[in-house]
């Protein structure tokens, strides 16, 4: 049984509430939660909200304890959750990042319609599933070796693109260029080697997935053209993965020393899932290495994947993958803690930004958005669930001012995977959105189940909230077309 949160959520205006400081004893700043009053009903009955006010508890922390509207529970920090810490007096936390490190969103465009498409869609997403192999166990057809793996711990999707699976322009429309400085192979235990070797270029389970879509709507057709978007009826793919089982062993491997750390440095929390050590101790140190290389892994994979969706559209179609226009649109991760400037209290400060669940979203002119997009501001990739949309979006001045340059990442759970399959025991999924005309493959009905709309927040209200708080901007909606889940 879940036990709901007694936090008390002080209503700041339409879009935000406040936890303050006086709820417990030991907070260092208040929370904020990002969410509308139809949103906040979806809070009351978890503890995602407590966790927001157990965040503020950390050492270091500056500002607020954040939650984006797509927020529900997760280990330490609430999925949707942000957090700055110092790096004179914070500390790093693996439950701000996740398990599933650097797990992302990629959004490829095409010079396809989906009229082109449509009548190849079952073959299409056959092929995909068969060269993007979906599931916890699958086996891609890229495996590095010995040094070679530590290259690209190192050097993340540039491995990839200098080995022929991609281009340079791919680079450029990537998060940090698809690699993280600081990666540290060296702190990567042989266990969590040993379980990413066999997976680069595969999709992974749960809620990653492979889409194949169409442009529904455009919102800002002059920002959207500058994506390579040019309107209704355009295919575009968007990919959803992460580290893979590497980056879940390296947050494994790190939890139980975090856990030792904090009591070695006196580091008192409510919830010792929160557990982390001093950015600057040893400890703090080989977790950022281990991390920024699984990070790395992850953008890695996704180039990989990326590769092989050229490769299935030219062979399914019969024509050269050159004449497609198959463009990288950007890639964003949401599970992450890395070094950014930002201003605080109007001077520059160099801070660890812990975002967890929650997407980069930085403004126009912004030096580290790709020239090409400098004018308009950081590409934000919003998925939501495989029977509605998804978003395109743009970083905003409100994102850097409010949230540290962050938004949200997703739609956002409001059932356990167990309670969804339960409650839709008996129903066909596939058939059901078959019948929307969305063609879907998954390895079991019950993975189908686990991620059917029912069991996710409509995206459309979660992207009005940070729309309309000012993190982030509507470009284009995105519609299904087919769909692989792992």
């Amino acid at each position: 049984m879940t036990v709901k949160s007694s936090a008390p959520l002080e209503k700041i205006d339409d879009y935000r509430w406040r936890i303050p400081m006086s709820y417990k004893q030991g907070m260092r700043v208040p929370g904020l939660v990002y969410a509308d009053e139809r949103l906040l009903q979806t809070l009351r009955g978890d503890q995602a909200v407590e966790q927001v006010a157990n965040v503020a508890f950390l050492p270091g922390i500056v500002g607020y304890s954040l939650a984006m509207p797509d927020i529900h529970w997760g280990y330490g920090f609430p999925i949707g959750g942000v957090a700055a810490m110092r790096p004179e007096d914070g500390v790093v936390s693996p439950g701000g990042v996740g398990f599933d490190i650097n797990c992302g969103v990629r959004l490829i465009r095409s010079d396809l319609t989906v009229e082109e498409v449509q009548p190849h869609i079952r073959d299409l997403i056959d092929l995909l599933y068969r060269n993007i192999p979906p599931g916890a166990g699958a086996s891609g057809r890229v495996r590095p070796i010995g040094v070679e793996l530590d290259d690209v711990l190192a050097q993340g999707a540039r491995w990839a693109v200098e080995h022929g699976y991609g281009t340079a322009e791919d680079l450029d429309c990537a998060e940090e260029n698809g690699c993280l400085a600081g990666a540290d192979p060296s702190q990567v235990s042989p266990r969590a080697k040993s379980r990413g070797l066999p997976q680069l270029g595969t999709l992974g389970s749960g809620n990653h997935f492979l889409e194949v879509q169409a442009v529904e709507a455009v919102f800002d057709p002059a920002v959207a053209e500058t994506m390579g978007i040019s309107g209704p009826g355009q295919v575009v793919i968007m990919a959803h993965c992460g580290s893979r089982g590497l980056g879940h062993q390296v947050c494994q491997d790190t939890l139980k020393v975090m856990e030792q750390a904090a009591k070695r440095y006196g580091i008192e929390l409510p919830d010792r899932q929160l557990a982390g050590a001093p950015i600057g101790s040893p400890e703090g140190q080989a977790y950022l290495g281990a991390m920024h290389a699984a990070a790395n892994f992850a953008w890695c994979n996704r180039q990989l994947i990326t590769h092989w969706v050229r490769q299935s559209f030219g062979q399914v179609l019969g024509r050269p993958v050159e004449e497609l226009g198959m463009a990288l649109v950007y890639d964003v991760c949401h599970n992450i803690a890395k070094m950014e400037e930002h201003l605080v209290d109007g001077v520059p400060k160099s801070l660890c930004v812990h975002r967890k669940g929650a997407t980069r979203a930085f403004p126009p002119g912004h030096p580290q958005v790709p020239e090409r997009y400098r004018a308009i501001g950081q590409p934000v990739i919003i998925p939501g669930d495989m029977g509605r949309y998804s978003y395109l979006l743009v970083g905003t001045p409100g994102a850097l001012e409010q949230t540290w340059g962050s938004t949200c990442h997703g739609a956002g759970r409001t059932q356990s995977r167990t309670a969804a399959m339960k409650s839709l025991k008996g129903v066909d999924i596939a058939a059901r959105l078959a019948q929307r005309g969305i063609t879907v493959k998954a390895q079991s009905a019950s993975m189908l189940a686990e991620e059917a709309s029912e069991a996710y927040k409509d995206v459309a209200e979660v992207v009005e909230v940070v729309e309309r708080a000012g993190l982030s901007r509507r470009v284009a909606r995105l519609r299904p077309v087919g769909v692989i889940k792992g």
